[in-house]
This record gives C-alpha cells, sequence and structure tokens, in this order.
C-alpha cells in the first residue's frame, strides 16, 4: 500500500484545484507520510503512547492482551479512528482482527461513557484509489477504485467524485455509486452555471489512497484532510473521516447539550424521535449541518445533503467520522471567512427561512389539559383583564372528539368557533394542533380523512402493499405519505373542511418524526435490509424502529428507510402551501420535526421539555443551534411542559422567552396552570413588564426576521457571530443576542438576585435607562432582582421600538421611539423594515418600506429608501440619544429648534416629534 501523498505538480494538472500562482500547499504537507506522524510534536506524543501503553502492560498484566503490531502502537490514542463502531458488541480480539484492524485494550470507563477505541484502523488500512481526475466546465469529475473488500456486504467497487466551484466561498463535493443510480435527497439546490473565478480555498487530492485536502489560502488553515482514515462506501454504510483544524464545533442537531460540543469522544446520531429532550440522545430533528471556528477568529461550515440514518462521531484529534447508511456522500464546505457569512452562504443552498407574519412574534398561551373551549376562553379573558400582551391562543389535542384530526368534540368544544370568532374581533389569532397519524378504526364512511386517504392511496404502506397500521393518541392509526403530491391536496381538502367550521390562523404540527406508540407497527417488521441493515447506528432504542414506523415502510418518492428524517419537513411544506390556498396570508406553521430548509416553510419549539431550571438553561443552546440551521423562529415551552413550574422558575422563563424568536408558553394536562394570570401580584406584573419590552421591541425583531428572510442572517445570535475574534465568546451559551445590537443576560438559576454575564469589548448601555458599562471584554456581576432582566445595547446600534400593546396589531398603531446607542466616535447606524404584517411576498412585490437610520457629527437622519403607503400610518415620536458627552445648548428637527431633556447618565431625549415613518428628517444636537 502506497503512503498518503499529496498531488504535487508533477502530477497531472487536472488533479490540482488551485488557481494559477495560488501559493502551494505548505511544505510540511509536500509529501503526505501516513497522516499520523505529521510533526515532531506529535513524533514526540507518539513515543509518549507507546511508553504508557508499555507501562500499563506491565502493570495490568493480561486485561491488555498480547503486545499489538508496531505499526499499531505509533497511533496515538487521540488519533484512532474506530473500525469497529457497533454497540452491544464487546470488541474482542478477533473480531477486530477479522476486519483487518489493530486492536489495543483500554481500561474500561465509566457505563455509557464512550472512550478511544479499542480496534482501529491501521495507516495503511485498504481504501479507494483515484484512477482519474478530468476538468470539467464547474469542476472536475473523477474514477474511485477500490482494490480490496472492506468489511460490510455489497461494496461498491467504483465511485464517482463530482467536484464543483460553484462560488469563491462555496465548493461541492459528491461521492456516489459510478455505474448504478443511488438515492439522493429531493431537495432543491441552485444551479451553477460557472465556475468560481477567485476561490479563497485551495483542494488538492491524494491520489493512493484516496482522499481530500482543503486549505483556506489566505492562512493555510487545512479545513478538510480525509486521508486520516480510510473511505468506506457499502450499499448500506457510507463512511468518511477528517482531520478537524480546532475543537470548536457547533451544530450537528437536534441534541440537547451546550452550544459546543465536545470532542471527547462524542457520538452524536441523526435520527427522528420522538423523546423529551435528554442529553446523548437523538432528538425530533436531522441537521447533518456544522459551524467551526478556526484559529484566529475565521469560520466555515460543512453539510452533508443525505437523509438517511447517519452518526457522527467527534474525536480529541480533533478529528470528525460521518457514518450513515444509505444515499451518497454529498458535501457542501461553506468558507465564510466569518461564522455570519458561513451560515448565510449555508442557507443560500438550503434556501432562506419564510417571513412570519408579524403576529407569530407576539407571545402565544397553550396547554394540554384546557378541559373545554370555555375554560380556554376563560384564559383569554383573564389575560385580557390583566391586560397581559397576547397574540395567539392555542389548544392541543382536547378539541378533537377521540383525538382524531379534522374533528371536534361537540360537547366541550362546541363554543370553539365563537372563541375564535372572538379572537379575531380582539386582533388575535387560534393556532391549533394536527398530528399526522389519521385514526383507521372508525367505521366505514364515517370518517372522510382516513376513508379518502385510503381510496386514493396516500398512506405508508408495508412491504405487502397494505396501509401501515401504527398506534396514537386515537388508537390505531395509519400515517400520511406527504412525499406524494396527492397527499397535499387531500391535506388541504381536509384542512378546508375543518377551516370552514373553526377558522384557525396557523397550525402546529406535532408527532412528525413520525411518532408511533409501539415499535414498527401492530405487525411489527419484517425482516430485511431496511429494518435490519447490516449496521444501525446509535439510535435510541437500538432499532431503526423503535417508537416510529417500520424503516421498510412503502412511500411514493421511495423507501421510509430513507426518508424517514424528512417526514417533518414533508408535512411542514404541505401543511404552509394548505395554508397559503386557505388564508391567503403568510403561512404561521410550528412543527418539532425538522430537517434543513424546513425554515422555508416551519418554526420550530424544543419539544417537551420540562419545568427544570435546567431545561431553561439548556434551552439557549437549543434555540441558537436551530439559528444555525437556518429555522430562526424557534423556542422553547416557556415554564416548561411536562411536570409543575415554580413561581419563580416562571418568572424566571418568561423573561428569558420573552426574548425567544418563537414565544409560547405550554404546558401539560394534570400539572397547576402556570400562564401569567395565574401568579401572585409581584410575579404577573414582572411577567407582563418583560412581555411588553418584547412587543416594544417588535420593530426591531421584525426587522430582523426581514434581514433572515432576506439574506440568511440569524435573529438569536451566539456571541462569537459578533466577536469571533475573541475566544472568551466561543464557548458562551448563558446569553445571546438579538441581531448584532441587543445582549441578553438572563437569570438561569434560583435563589439569587444578581447574574454574572461576559460583555464584550466596548460600550454597552443598559436598555431601560440608557447608562453606560464600558468593557475590556470581561465577565461583569449585574443587578437582577425578580422584576428585572438585563438588557445592553450595544454601541453604534440605533433600534427602532414603539410603544408597547396588548396585541402586535394594536402595537403597530403607536407611534415608534428611537433609541439610538452612539459609539464612542458618536456615530450609530440601524434601519427598519416595515410592510402590513401578514400579505404574502411583500418584499418580493416592493409592497413595504425600508427606512436607514444613521448618526454622524452629531446629525440623525432617516432616510426612506423605499416606501409604502402602510408607513404613512406610523409616526416617529421619540428619539432617545443614549451617550451624548455633554449637554446640547439646542436641538434643530429639520432646521426647526425642539425642546429636549438631557439627564445626568448622558442620555439626550426629544419627544412629539410627530414625524411620518414615510418621510426622511435630520435631527441635529449642537
Amino acid at each position: 500500500m502506497k503512503s498518503y501523498q499529496k498531488l504535487t505538480t508533477t502530477q497531472p494538472a487536472a488533479c490540482r484545484l488551485e488557481e494559477e500562482g495560488a501559493a502551494p500547499m505548505p511544505s510540511s504537507h509536500g509529501k503526505l507520510a501516513p497522516w499520523w506522524v505529521g510533526s515532531g510534536l506529535l513524533v514526540a506524543a507518539v513515543l509518549l503512547s507507546t511508553i504508557t501503553v508499555w507501562v500499563l502492560r506491565q502493570v495490568l498484566g493480561g486485561w491488555l492482551g498480547p503486545t499489538p503490531p508496531p505499526k499499531c502502537l505509533l497511533v496515538p490514542e487521540s488519533h484512532r479512528f474506530d473500525c469497529y463502531p457497533e454497540r452491544r458488541v464487546v470488541v474482542t480480539q478477533e473480531l477486530c482482527e477479522s476486519r483487518g484492524c489493530c486492536f489495543i485494550q483500554s481500561p474500561p470507563l465509566a457505563e455509557g461513557k464512550q472512550g478511544v477505541p479499542w480496534c482501529f484502523y491501521p495507516p495503511d488500512f485498504p481504501s479507494y484509489t483515484l484512477e482519474s481526475l478530468n476538468q470539467t466546465t464547474l469542476g472536475m469529475v473523477g474514477l474511485l477504485v477500490r482494490r480490496e473488500k472492506a468489511y460490510y456486504p455489497r461494496d461498491i467497487e467504483k465511485l464517482r467524485l463530482d467536484v464543483e466551484l460553484e462560488t469563491d466561498t462555496r465548493l461541492h463535493i459528491k461521492i456516489t455509486d459510478a455505474t448504478n443510480p443511488r438515492y439522493e435527497v429531493p431537495l432543491d439546490v441552485p444551479p451553477v452555471m460557472k465556475r468560481a473565478e477567485n476561490p479563497i480555498y485551495s483542494l488538492n487530492f491524494s491520489w493512493d489512497p484516496f482522499g481530500v485536502l482543503l486549505q483556506r489560502k489566505a492562512t493555510g488553515t487545512v479545513l478538510l484532510n480525509t486521508t486520516v482514515a480510510p473511505l468506506i462506501f457499502a450499499d448500506q454504510f457510507l463512511q468518511i473521516s477528517t482531520s478537524l483544524p480546532s475543537k470548536f464545533l457547533y451544530g450537528l442537531g437536534e441534541h440537547r447539550g451546550s452550544l459546543l460540543h465536545s470532542l471527547d469522544w462524542n457520538t452524536l446520531t441523526l435520527w427522528a424521535r420522538d423523546v423529551p429532550p435528554t442529553e446523548s440522545f437523538n432528538l425530533y430533528g436531522a441537521h447533518p449541518f456544522y459551524l467551526l471556528m478556526e484559529e484566529g477568529g475565521n469560520a466555515h461550515g460543512v453539510f452533508l445533503l443525505n437523509s438517511n440514518a447517519m452518526e457522527v462521531a467527534l474525536q480529541p484529534a480533533p478529528g470528525l467520522t460521518w457514518r450513515t447508511i444509505g444515499g451518497v456522500l454529498d458535501f457542501y464546505i461553506f468558507l465564510g471567512p466569518d461564522p455570519n457569512m458561513v451560515i448565510q452562504q449555508y442557507q443560500q443552498v438550503i434556501g432562506f427561512p419564510a417571513m412570519p407574519p408579524i403576529w407569530a412574534l407576539g407571545f402565544h398561551l397553550c396547554r394540554w389539559g384546557y378541559g373545554s373551549s370555555n375554560e380556554t376562553w376563560q384564559t383569554v379573558r383573564a389575560m385580557r383583564n390583566y391586560q397581559i400582551p397576547q397574540d395567539g391562543q392555542w389548544n392541543d389535542i382536547d378539541y378533537m372528539d377521540g383525538y382524531r384530526d379534522f374533528t371536534l368534540d361537540s360537547q366541550k368544544f362546541a363554543s370553539l368557533p365563537s372563541l375564535v370568532e372572538d379572537l379575531h374581533k380582539h386582533s388575535q389569532h387560534y393556532v391549533m394542533i394536527l398530528d399526522p397519524g389519521i385514526s383507521s378504526t372508525s367505521p366505514q364512511g364515517s370518517y372522510w380523512p382516513f376513508d379518502e386517504g385510503l381510496r386514493r392511496g396516500l398512506f405508508l404502506n408495508t412491504t405487502q402493499g397494505q396501509p401501515l397500521i401504527g398506534q396514537v393518541w386515537p388508537g390505531f392509526t395509519a400515517f400520511a405519505d406527504f412525499s406524494n403530491p396527492d397527499t397535499h391536496q387531500w391535506w388541504l381538502e381536509n384542512l378546508q373542511h375543518f377551516h370552514a367550521q373553526v377558522p384557525f390562523d396557523g397550525l402546529w404540527i406535532d408527532m412528525n418524526e413520525p411518532s408511533n406508540f409501539m415499535d414498527g407497527s401492530e405487525a411489527g417488521c419484517p425482516p430485511g435490509e431496511f429494518d435490519n441493515p447490516p449496521y444501525t447506528p446509535a439510535v435510541l432504542g437500538d432499532s431503526l424502529s423503535a417508537k416510529t414506523v417500520c424503516a421498510s415502510a412503502k412511500q411514493k418518492v421511495s423507501v421510509h428507510y430513507n426518508l424517514h428524517n424528512l417526514y417533518g419537513l414533508m408535512e411542514a411544506k404541505a401543511t404552509a402551501s394548505a395554508l397559503i390556498k386557505i388564508r391567503g396570508k403568510r403561512p404561521f406553521v410550528i412543527s418539532r420535526s425538522t430537517f434543513p430548509s424546513q425554515g422555508r416553510y416551519s418554526g420550530h419549539w424544543l419539544g417537551d421539555n420540562r419545568s427544570q431550571w435546567k431545561d431553561m438553561s439548556y434551552s439557549i443552546p437549543g434555540l441558537l443551534s436551530f439559528s444555525l440551521f437556518g429555522i430562526p423562529l424557534v423556542g422553547a415551552d416557556i415554564c416548561g411542559f411536562s411536570g409543575s413550574t415554580s413561581e419563580e422558575l416562571c418568572t424566571r422563563w418568561m423573561q428569558l422567552g420573552a426574548f425567544y424568536p418563537f414565544a409560547r408558553n405550554h404546558n401539560t394536562q394534570n400539572e397547576k396552570a402556570q400562564e401569567p394570570a395565574v401568579f401572585s401580584p409581584a410575579a404577573r406584573t414582572a411577567m407582563k413588564d418583560v412581555l411588553l419590552t418584547r412587543y416594544s421591541l417588535l420593530p426591531f425583531l421584525y426587522t430582523l426576521f426581514h434581514r433572515a428572510h432576506l439574506q440568511g442572517d440569524t435573529v438569536a445570535r451566539p456571541l462569537f457571530f459578533e466577536f469571533p475574534w475573541d475566544v472568551a465568546t466561543w464557548e458562551l451559551d448563558r446569553q445571546f443576542l438579538w441581531g448584532r445590537s441587543l445582549l441578553v443576560t438572563p437569570v438561569l438559576e434560583p435563589g439569587v438576585d444578581s447574574v454574572t454575564g461576559y460583555v464584550p469589548q466596548g460600550t454597552w448601555y443598559d436598555f431601560y435607562t440608557g447608562s453606560s458599562v464600558n468593557s475590556s471584554g470581561e465577565m461583569l456581576k449585574m443587578s437582577a432582582p425578580l422584576e428585572h432582566l438585563n438588557l445592553h445595547i450595544r454601541e453604534g446600534s440605533i433600534l427602532p421600538t414603539q410603544k408597547p400593546g396588548t396585541t402586535t396589531e394594536v402595537t403597530r398603531g403607536n407611534p415608534l421611539r428611537l433609541i439610538v446607542a452612539l459609539s464612542s466616535h458618536a456615530t450609530a447606524w440601524g434601519d427598519l423594515f416595515w410592510d402590513d404584517g401578514e400579505s404574502l411576498d411583500t418584499f418580493e412585490k416592493g409592497n413595504y418600506s425600508y427606512v436607514m437610520f444613521n448618526v454622524t457629527q452629531n446629525i440623525f437622519t432617516s432616510t426612506v429608501l423605499h416606501a409604502s403607503t402602510e408607513a404613512t400610518k406610523v409616526t416617529v415620536g421619540t428619539l432617545s440619544i443614549f451617550g451624548v458627552q455633554k449637554p446640547p445648548s439646542k436641538v434643530l428637527l429639520n432646521g426647526r429648534e425642539k425642546p429636549f431633556s438631557y439627564l445626568d447618565n448622558q442620555v439626550l431625549t426629544v419627544s412629539d416629534l410627530g414625524m411620518s415613518l414615510s418621510q426622511s428628517f435630520s435631527l441635529q444636537w449642537l
């Protein structure tokens, strides 16, 4: 076996994807010796590792078994890539060596904890050879050949390599069967017409064994090096590994944990599953995308467009291994170079999120266990009585007759149509739950959704061609096949029939992993390659059918084995489309299961959390991860879903939840109520006040969503996105930003009246008072009594706010207050997007206003760059300027003197401006 080699300029020119005159690869990579002997330091580590093994053998004797071959001892522990990843198997030397791998036993770890693999690849393990590589219009096409079989069945001997230099910051690498077609994710990706002219990356290949080496030109940082372990491409086991340039890796959802992933032998499984959020479990959605911070503050991202069951193994080398059990290896690499740009580039491929209706950004209230529509109505009235803001009232499955979709309990929820009418009269909205499991046990002719779905053949089928029957809330159910366009029409017709009875405004689609109360089906699952594949990733339950349907179930587009992770996405697409056709307005859909591109159709809530302090804390990395995934409309169940909350916990959670992009308080049945109206006057007032603060910020929040829709900006944002050069921000996930400007520092612990948070370098202003804080980039202790949430505005920002009302509609009619936070150079910038809040495609059709705000040399200007009639209905009432160093002698509005106030904390306020938002104006202080 040849040693790993980088292609040199003496090899065919087509194999070197660098531009003419580009800097060559660093000399240390000039000829790749075995990947694990790259430098003197690493050699020293190898020697130390070898000595350590020898010492352990003397101490532990027989436990470690016979001495391994020298080539195995030379591989450092952190660089051992797992050759026997099967769970529930005790890996023996015989099993390991039957695969041609190295076996070195390590002392056992605590139960459930992973460690150094006992069985790992030797440096000379057989892989693919790059036989040919030819230029194409967009990049290159190559042929990979495997001479020796690997250890999984149906090895694919010949692979096709397609490389496309799609843009200067985006590279597309695809590896698939050279001979036979394979399943590929039916996701629309942007067509590319020409090759990138000045890519900021350089790409090289190792011939034998095949490997990809990707570098950032500006720094020489190696972003990918897939020669670290062999490529394996069998029919149902695809694996590729790479080194990583740092340990700062994010993404790879959906999981519960810190925002920054541990690389300490950590395996993340992607297989949609209904389970309350729990550390180490595969959860509701699948997002095979990671963002990685590089030394110096650059960032890149990698997306594997694959929807099969998958796991991603992280190890401290640092290194990463993708393992999937179907499809193809279809990678997009995004070069940033900053984290904001990486996420924008990712969304250029998967699609930008939809613009939500403004009412979706209000406060929502729900619980499972409203006993009737009258009880639901009483909750709404109590909120109105205390003048607590609320835009959406929701119902869980209680409203249904026997928990069947598209039905209404005519006894307990008879007044629901009247309730919805009342909500609409008060500028409020109604959202109801739907599940994809359709009851199959009603007498024939009595339940149209099942009868008609059966007649049209719209359900998932067994391998025998009959509807697969599982069990969900209504009992035995069939599952709608949303991969079938005809199912979308049937779904629409069902929703139209129900909307004529209960004119709902939004839809909440739950249980769409899809969830099943039995494993597989009432008849189990058949033997075969789909339900019992050669390799099963580390899924909860150790089976692909655990609490879902059989992987062998037939769908219109493919087998469920391939489509499982797409189920929620396909249902969201059908649901958003139906809402547009029924209401003629922007759809509002919240989905539990998600997949890349979901933001185009729905938001997401973080699932069935618990009323515990740690659940509140974990919600922040949860919502920030979904910001990375292109789903900005995200939040957790405020105050917790299961269990009973406490007044203190719920107050703190309402403060945090008021700054979730999607803010809903939701509760389970048989627990005490937790809506704001049921608490003590002090707690109720604190909750009301923070909701009023949210509503005052709606113009700012709405503009952030416009930017997300237009170009893929994040709404809720990790601090390191704005301060990538500050490594102290890279691990922070107990605070977050709205956009670039507003820092949220919540209290996440009981019994405290202060909070310690990181304040990045610069001047920050208290949102409420305008008092300044000058930070060198440090942890600061802030006062945080129970009624207070710490909010700080970044210098150089202008935030459009509004006098808050009890609904978004009432708020939108109130005067604007513009908050200016001056930088140390006395400059600031901000903007505002404004439209009617609900019509389709307002930006695309030009039916909007866009206003830019700017401050320089003591002059504030409001410049209308695009105008619509909606802006004429709104006035700018107040301008508050934070950081005015000395009292002005006069203030001029469009050249005319205006009264003003100036406080000792350097806040200048000018009220009663009375300027129409549709008019440009200036204000000067002298």
